[in-house]
C-alpha cells in the first residue's frame, strides 16, 4: 500500500469518542496503512461532546466559509483538524454550529434521536466531498465506517457523479451491528431528492431504517466489509447476494493482514 491515498470517512474515532467497534477500526484502520507507507485522511463529525481545548482542535480558514444546501437551507461549512497524539494522523472535523453544537452524538440526554440525524447525514457526505475537493487530494480508496457516514458513497456517485478528483476512486464501506432503532425523518428521501439524485438510487430510503441506510451504501460502493461478528439478519442476507466483494468479519487482533489483501486484491484490481 505504499504511496497509496486512502481516505477514512467515518462517524467515530477515538480517541476523539469512546471505544466502539466503529471508533476502533476507524484508529486502527488507517494507523495500518500509515505503517504501510500510505497517505491516508481521517473525517468525522465534530460533535458538541468532542473536548476542542483537550484535542487541541483549530479551524481550518482556508477550507472554511462555503455553504452547503440541505433541503433549500444554507448552511455554513467549518472544517477543524487536530492530530492523533503520537501517531503523525490528521483527523478532519465536519462542522456546523446548527447540526453539531450540541452535548452528544446521535441522541438527546433522555435518549430521543435528533430529528434531524438525516440532515446531518446529508451535511457530513457533502462536508467530506468538498473539503477534499479543496484540499485536491485524489483518493485510491475510500473507506466507509458507520451510519452517519452511510450516505457518503451515494453523494459522491451520483450528487458529484462527473467529479474528476474520484473518478478512479474506489469505495469500501464496512457494516456494523451498530446502527439505531425504527426511521430516521420520513421526509429523507424528499430532503435526498431535492439534490436530483434518481430515485431508483435512492428507493430504501422511504423507509431509513439502518438496514436501509447501509443497503443504500453498499449499492454505490465498490466493495464491503462486514465489521461485527453479528450483524443484523437483514443486512447479512442483502451481502450474501450483491455482486461485488465481501469481506467476512476479522477482528482488532487479526484484521491487518485481511483488509490490506482485500484493499489489492479486491477493491484495487
Amino acid at each position: 500500500m505504499k504511496d497509496k491515498r486512502v481516505l477514512y470517512v467515518s462517524s467515530e474515532v477515538i480517541p476523539y469518542l469512546p471505544e466502539t467497534e466503529i471508533s476502533s477500526m476507524s484508529f486502527e484502520a488507517p494507523r495500518m496503512i500509515n505503517s504501510q507507507g500510505g497517505q491516508i485522511r481521517i473525517f468525522m463529525p465534530r460533535y458538541g461532546n468532542i473536548n476542542e481545548r483537550r484535542h487541541q482542535l483549530h479551524e481550518v480558514i482556508r477550507l472554511s466559509g462555503m455553504n452547503l444546501v440541505i433541503n433549500d437551507f444554507d448552511m455554513p461549512l467549518i472544517i477543524k483538524v487536530a492530530s492523533i497524539p503520537k501517531e503523525r494522523i490528521q483527523v478532519y472535523f465536519i462542522d456546523n454550529d446548527d447540526y453539531f453544537k450540541r452535548k452528544a452524538t446521535y441522541a438527546d440526554e433522555d435518549g430521543n434521536f435528533y430529528p434531524d440525524n438525516d440532515e446531518r447525514a446529508i451535511f457530513f457526505a457533502k462536508g467530506v466531498i468538498e473539503t477534499v475537493k479543496k484540499l485536491n487530494w485524489s483518493p485510491d480508496i475510500i473507506h466507509v465506517h458507520g451510519w452517519l457516514a452511510s450516505l457518503f458513497p451515494l453523494y459522491l456517485r451520483n450528487y458529484y457523479g462527473n467529479e474528476p478528483l474520484f473518478e478512479n476512486s474506489k469505495i469500501v464501506t464496512s457494516v456494523y451491528n451498530q446502527g439505531f432503532e425504527g426511521t430516521l425523518d420520513k421526509n429523507m428521501i424528499n430532503k435526498v431528492r431535492f439534490d436530483a439524485i434518481d430515485d431508483e438510487a435512492i428507493k430504501d430510503l422511504e423507509n431509513p431504517t439502518y438496514a436501509n441506510l447501509m443497503k443504500v451504501a453498499v449499492k454505490h460502493s465498490d466493495a464491503a466489509i462486514i465489521g461485527s461478528s453479528e450483524i443484523p439478519s437483514e443486512l447479512e442476507t442483502y451481502l450474501s447476494q450483491v455482486d461485488k466483494p465481501v469481506l467476512k468479519y476479522h477482528n482488532m487482533d487479526n484484521f491487518s493482514e485481511a483488509y490490506l489483501d482485500f484493499y489489492r486484491t479486491e477493491v484495487l484490481k
